[in-house]
């Protein structure tokens, strides 16, 4: 099993933010520079976690994304604004597959992901072997 909590504020860019444009007729997809740098702060907090071998089995994972309280909301209340979890559980996965986790987040067999309102802000992450 893998478990941590890193104490970050979650990045609010999320990989649907990617862009496309056309080079010599073709699609080129790029990251703006947004996107880029919650890719690089993921990274880094999550790259103090890989584990020494790759995952290489179905796994089920946990997410808790705990974003800073604003506006009069309480800790632990859902969050109801964006990003939208399914777009921030992507870039994540991403991260994690890019830092060998696993071979492919296809292997991601369970997913429970909630996003909160919170006091102690960053991304809870438990990853266990099924």
């Amino acid at each position: 099993m893998i478990e941590f909590f890193m104490p970050i504020i979650p990045p609010e860019t999320t990989h649907q933010q990617k862009k496309v444009s056309v080079v010599n007729g073709k699609p080129h997809f790029y990251e703006p520079p947004d996107l880029k740098t919650a890719r690089e702060k993921l990274m880094a907090h999550l790259s103090k976690h890989v584990p020494k071998e790759k995952l290489v089995g179905p796994v089920q994972m946990i997410v808790k994304w705990c974003f800073p309280i604003v506006n009069g909301h309480q800790n632990g209340e859902y969050k109801t604004t964006k990003p939208d979890l399914d777009n921030s559980q992507k870039l994540l996965q991403d991260c994690l597959t890019d830092l060998g986790f696993w071979k492919d987040d296809c292997y991601v067999a369970s997913l429970v992901a909630e996003k909160f309102w919170a006091d102690m802000p960053g991304i809870y992450i438990c990853i266990k072997e099924l």
